[in-house]
């Protein structure tokens, strides 16, 4: 019986040491569940959001760059409202003006010109902190009023001057104090890179809209963007641009000014559709500085209407390289180049040593000259290379309506302003260019007012003496005295008129 109760303790003894030694090797390989007291912290529920550790990437920094960008330059960019007063002729003033029956049972007709206000919106950059704002002329193109809204303050702008050959102008406003962009290097950019654009789209309500994208080309030209549009050399992206974002900011990754957001190829809605176009700040700059120093833009002239050859035209001049280059297809006499013996047909293949890639880039280069400078040409005739020396001219400026600044005392008392006519002033008003004279500014109450001139009359003949050029006209006119009749043989749209004028006395 004791035998049997001492077995009976061995096997109890030993099946707990069993368990024992079983509990500890079971815990050390995590077969027993946790204790209540760990397990609100470490039991998963299914379906319940998990605490994971923050990713660091490459992407991150890239947004957190943006954020900071946007943070900088969205205080330098401002919006620009315009204000334009249109007035409309009643047709029905002319017949029933003074009639008191007609005014009777229509009222409100027959009273001369209404008076209509037109809205415009635009955005600008602040480029001093004086009051300097560099923005677009289509922004502030035939204003009345400009306003320029800061953090909700509205103040009054002045025009400083405007270019729209480049569609670059600078307003001031009265204000100190206030935050700049920093200017980049747009001769640097390279297809791909990352842009923002800000900009007030659309309505004010969508002031600083800020989008992003890359740079898709470079040196975009020969747009049909405007017939004043000279000097194109466009920075595409596909940043979107939409109206209201003209003049404002296209900005690096490192939040410089590289370009001046300016056009869109607009879908059939007329929004965005991932074309937009902006200017370099590298030309920007020219333009701009020109403007504020001396209220215009002073270019070097040289005389001459280019195209870039095509493969038919470049085996017809003898060209061993197709395309490339610019050839003459005009050449205005009395100009630097005519006095330098260049002739048409002749293919202007290097300025300066710099190779000439086609007709725009020869007249952006030549505009980067000043009056005065000799510049070395490199050109082909007839299949020989030969150079040119040519010292330019200081190029005739207009502003938007394509008026030169210079006149002559006589052209002056006349009342009458002339431009060469160029291809792009052919085109805009419907003229074959075979030379003449455009008529591009009329002062009221003149004696060519008087006389029914008209702006955009091409002149052909003055005196019976044929005229090719502005300077013709301007030359004619001053070889006469007070009290001589002047004729003019002009051509409007497709007919030809006489007009004879006076000469004033003072």
């Amino acid at each position: 019986m004791i035998r049997n109760n001492k077995r009976s303790l061995v096997v109890v003894f030993s099946i707990c040491i069993g368990i024992f030694v079983g509990l500890v090797i079971a815990s050390n390989f995590s077969w027993t569940q946790n204790s209540f007291a760990d397990s609100e912290a470490s039991v998963l529920t299914p379906g319940a959001p998990q605490s994971m550790p923050p990713i660091k990437s490459d992407l991150e920094a890239t947004s957190r760059a943006f954020v900071e960008i946007a943070k900088r330059v969205t205080p330098t960019v401002v919006s620009i409202t315009s204000e334009k007063v249109i007035k409309v002729r009643d047709p029905f003033s002319n017949f029933f003006g003074k009639d008191e029956f007609f005014k009777r049972f229509f009222p409100g007709r027959g009273r001369g010109d209404k008076e209509f206000r037109q809205n415009g919106l635009g955005s600008g950059i602040i480029i001093s902190a004086d009051g300097y704002i560099l923005t677009n002329y289509h922004v502030i193109k035939d204003a009345d009023q400009l306003n320029v809204i800061i953090d909700k303050k509205e103040y009054v702008a002045r025009v400083v001057g405007s270019d729209p050959e480049t569609d670059i102008a600078v307003v001031h406003i009265d204000a100190q104090n206030l935050p700049t962009i920093r200017f980049g290097d747009s001769d640097k950019l390279e297809v791909g890179e990352l842009v923002l654009a800000i900009g007030s789209p659309f309505d004010l309500s969508l002031q600083h809209t800020v989008t992003s994208g890359i740079i898709s080309a470079k040196g975009r030209s020969n747009l049909s963007l405007g017939a004043n549009l000279t000097y194109q050399d466009f920075i595409q992206t596909d940043a979107a641009i939409n109206p209201g974002n003209s003049g404002g900011a296209l900005v690096n990754i490192r939040g410089e000014l590289i370009g001046i957001n300016t056009a869109i190829y607009a879908g059939n809605g007329g929004g965005n559709v991932g074309i937009g176009f902006a200017i370099p700040i590298s030309l920007a700059k020219e333009v701009m500085d020109d403007l504020i120093s001396e209220g215009r833009v002073v270019r070097g002239y040289l005389g001459v209407g280019v195209e870039t050859p095509d493969a038919e035209l470049s085996e017809a001049l003898k060209l061993k390289v197709v395309g490339g280059g610019a050839v003459i297809v005009e050449l205005v006499q009395g100009t630097p180049a005519h006095k330098a013996g260049l002739k048409k047909y002749d293919v202007i293949i290097e300025v300066e040593g710099k190779k000439i890639q086609d007709h725009q880039m020869l007249t952006n280069l030549i505009a980067s000259f000043n009056p005065g400078d000799e510049v070395t040409l490199k050109i082909i005739r007839d299949g020989k290379v030969a150079l040119k020396t040519v010292r330019l001219a200081e190029r005739p400026s207009v502003n938007g309506a394509g008026e030169p600044v210079s006149e002559s005392s006589v052209t002056n008392q006349l009342g009458i302003q002339v431009a060469n006519l160029t291809r792009e002033l052919a085109e805009r008003y419907g003229y074959d260019n075979d030379g003449g004279a455009l008529v591009s500014k009329i002062r009221r109450n003149s004696v060519a007012a008087e006389k029914g001139l008209r702006r955009g009359d091409l002149i052909k003949e003055v005196d019976r003496r044929r005229v090719r050029s502005a300077s013709d006209v301007e030359k004619i006119i001053e070889s006469l005295q007070p009290g001589d009749i002047v004729l003019f043989q002009i051509q409007r749209q497709t007919s030809n008129h006489f007009i004879a004028m006076k000469v004033p006395k003072s």
